[in-house]
């Protein structure tokens, strides 16, 4: 039999603590805890939903084709008669291209992408119609029609090879019809007749039939030649968003008297329930696989046209973690930090210990934090920008709201000119002491100043005044996030304005965050309503939030600083209103340290 060392490559380490030198799989023995530890990695074990481009018209009961990033959307109601409406989605936003020939709504769609794709049956206002278009990328083309028309019918497969099963003639139908390119062939009927189903399946010889009306959870399986009834959904429902293959596929949102956002993960034999949907709806246009799923429009019950999308990323994806480490020397919250620096070289300064004001500044490595030359003027809740050896302090409150500024170079602190309004609980972008953006701050503002190293300029507004708000990024290209009273607007500034975007998932106050405004993280706070402190952690991909791993100990006002994939978490007040000298680094992907019990 191989031993351990044979398998892994290395004998059993003896280390006190935790093994910094530990690879992924490894095992050691912790002598000062005295118990065995391995290093496995973080993979999400459900799956999430993230925020996408809205669609340019909010529809129900249309059809979608393609991949999450590759998709195409066309017809659907309530647009006036039926609709022709086709958009296309790359991943971020959606385009209006050329309508389709026929306009109708609750019909079925393949394709295996953006330029490529076809439709067919559906309502044409009345009656049902057989009418098949083809995709090319730019124009839609009739090509030859389905055997039977029907509407509310299931579909799926490529431009090329389709299958189109069940509908609504009336009455139900479990008649389906195979797509070779050219023409449509009758085959084998489902064994349960019903419309308003779902779909998921890659081929006219692979293709999975779930849900319908009259309100079922009924499965089956096609083989290329006969449908089998297999394990049913665990909700039943019509409507339903389908996505991937029949081995491998996604059911979300439907309806059954009322819109539901349970999602459900096929694994070839049974049905698992995951992350829900952020909006219940039915009706919608989806696409892509399982692991990497699309869902646009729909309505919720009763009907109102939505234009939300969402982005499903499947189970086994890569998920970040926060590990603790070294506490910082002078406990507190409130404090500024060098927003640009990095997990291993970064400084935090000022804050409020509990007891008095402070100027203290500390510099991490990565490891350890080090005390080093305090700020001239302590005060707490001042925002910072820069990095370890180049930062700005601006702002805050010692009894009074300030507009004080410091610049460090590294070793000391320099006054220089204050800001044009004093505030406290604002938020600051920058990349070094000579160039930051100031904005937000209580009292409620929106003031936004621009420094240059020598002056700080008013240039133009947030769109939503707040205080106690995250902010990362430079003084050129900025993210603002959350803050109170009970926000979470996020809003990018491209050194000229600012823009909203999408919101934060949780409202929240007194957050800290890290990153740019393409890539970025927002952790911590305090949850309102209802008033709860927070280790809920988002993570920001340039078009909306997704929430992943929460940090280990809840806190607000605590700092933040690093990358979307490397970053550093001190200080704050946890939720007994304590001032913590705790610190923890997020990393993705990354590993978790396991103890291995009886």
């Amino acid at each position: 039999m191989a031993t351990y060392k044979e398998k892994v490559g290395t004998a059993v380490v003896n280390y006190a603590g935790n093994y910094p030198g530990a690879v992924e799989g490894e095992l050691w023995y912790d002598s000062t805890n005295k118990d065995f530890k391995y290093l496995y990695p973080n993979v999400t074990a459900a799956g999430s939903w993230r925020t996408g481009g809205n669609l340019n018209t909010g529809r129900f009961y249309f059809a979608g084709s393609g991949t999450q990033n590759s998709s195409i959307a066309t017809g659907g109601e309530p647009v006036p008669g039926v609709g022709a409406l086709s958009e296309s989605y790359n991943g971020t936003s959606w385009t209006e291209t050329n309508d389709l020939n026929t306009g109708r709504q609750a019909h079925a769609a393949a394709g295996s992408s953006n330029t490529d794709g076809i439709v067919f049956g559906g309502y044409v206002g009345p009656p049902n119609t057989t009418a098949t278009e083809s995709w090319n990328g730019s124009n839609w083309t009739a090509v030859n029609s389905m055997n039977n028309a029907r509407r509310y019918l299931g579909g799926d497969g490529t431009a090329t090879s389709a299958l189109a099963f069940g509908g609504f003639t009336p009455p139900s139908s479990a008649e389906t019809e195979s797509w070779n390119g050219t023409n449509w062939t009758e085959v084998g009927d489902l064994n349960t007749a019903r419309y308003s189903l779902s779909s998921a399946g890659s081929s006219n010889t692979n293709a999975l039939a779930f849900g319908g009306t009259p309100t079922t959870a009924v499965t089956e399986l096609y083989n290329g030649t006969n449908w089998t009834t297999v394990n049913s959904l665990n909700t039943a429902r019509s409507q339903a968003g389908g996505a991937g293959d029949n081995t491998a596929a996604l059911a979300f949102g439907g309806g059954s008297g009322s819109a539901n956002a349970q999602t459900e993960l096929w694994n070839g034999t049974n049905w698992t329930e995951t992350t829900d949907l952020s909006t219940a709806r039915e009706g919608g246009a989806s696409s892509g696989t399982q692991t990497s799923a699309l869902f646009a429009g729909g309505t919720p019950i009763p009907q109102a046209a939505l234009t939300a999308t969402e982005e499903f990323t499947g189970a086994g994806a890569p998920v970040g973690a926060w590990a603790t480490g070294n506490a910082v020397n002078t406990a507190r919250a409130y404090a500024g930090a060098s927003t640009a620096g990095t997990q291993d070289a970064s400084i935090i300064f000022a804050g409020y210990t509990g007891t008095a004001y402070t100027g203290a500044t500390e510099s991490y490595n990565g490891t350890n934090w080090t005390e080093v030359n305090d700020m001239n003027s302590g005060r707490s809740a001042s925002a910072g920008a820069g990095t370890s050896t180049s930062a700005l302090d601006f702002g805050g409150n010692d009894g009074s709201d300030r507009g004080y500024t410091e610049s460090f170079n590294g070793t000391n602190w320099t006054e220089v000119n204050d800001m044009n309004s004093g505030r406290r609980e604002l938020a600051g972008a920058g990349a070094t002491n000579t160039a930051a953006l100031a904005f937000g701050g209580k009292p409620n503002q929106a003031e936004t100043e621009l420094w240059n190293g020598t002056n700080w300029t008013e240039v133009n507004d947030l769109n939503t005044a707040r205080r106690a708000l995250g902010g990362v990024g430079s003084n050129t290209a900025a993210l603002a996030f959350s803050g109170q009273p009970a926000k979470n607007e996020t809003e990018v500034w491209n050194g000229t304005n600012w823009t909203e975007v999408n919101n934060m998932n949780t409202s929240r106050t007194a957050l800290a965050g890290a990153g740019t405004t393409t890539a970025a993280l927002g952790f911590g706070g305090e949850d309102t309503p209802p008033s709860t402190i927070s280790g809920k952690t988002e993570d920001w991909n340039g078009v909306s939030w997704a929430e992943v791993a929460d940090l280990n100990s809840a806190r607000y006002y605590l700092t933040g600083a690093g990358t979307s994939t490397s970053a550093v978490a001190a200080i704050g007040l946890n939720p007994s209103s304590t001032y913590k000298a705790l610190s923890e680094e997020w990393n993705i992907p990354s590993n978790t340290v396991k103890t291995l019990t009886d």
